[in-house]
């Protein structure tokens, strides 16, 4: 439940990411066809590394909301 509520929030954040427009980048090394690509894929392993270093606090939030409504389930 852990992995799947960190996963949840690397999505979240790299949406933020792409919606905050760090995927844009001017100059030499930026543009074309191939940033367009890949920016995505940045983009999600920036998210991913941002969660492993603690996030926002969202996938902790979404853990235990789900460990505790499996615990009234079992009751």
């Amino acid at each position: 439940m852990r992995r799947s509520a960190q996963a949840l929030e690397a999505g979240f954040l790299s949406e933020m990411l792409k919606h905050a427009g760090l995927e844009e980048m001017n100059g030499a090394f930026g543009g074309g066809v191939g940033e367009e690509q890949f920016a995505s894929f940045l983009r999600d392993e920036q998210a991913k590394r941002m969660v492993t270093a603690g996030g926002i606090g969202l996938a902790e939030t979404i853990f235990n909301a789900l460990e505790a409504r499996e615990a009234n389930d079992v009751e």
